[in-house]
C-alpha cells in the first residue's frame, strides 16, 4: 500500500525548529537547520547519486 503525500511540516523537537518531510508517516523523516544547510550545500552531489544508484521506472 503507497503512503499518502503530504504537505512537508515545520516541528519543534526538543526546543529546536525541524522541518518533516512526510508528517503523519509511520517513520518520519525529519531534519533541522544546520542538516538543511549541508543538504543545500551538497545537492548536486546528491542530485548525482539519485540519478547513479536510484531505481530507474
Amino acid at each position: 500500500m503507497e503512503e499518502q503525500k503530504t504537505q512537508p511540516a515545520v516541528e519543534e523537537f526538543k526546543g529546536n525548529k525541524v522541518l518533516v518531510l512526510n508528517p503523519g508517516a509511520k517513520f518520519t523523516f525529519s531534519f533541522g537547520v544546520g542538516k538543511a544547510k549541508m543538504i543545500l550545500e551538497n545537492i548536486d552531489a546528491i542530485k548525482h547519486f539519485v540519478e547513479e544508484y536510484g531505481k530507474k521506472e
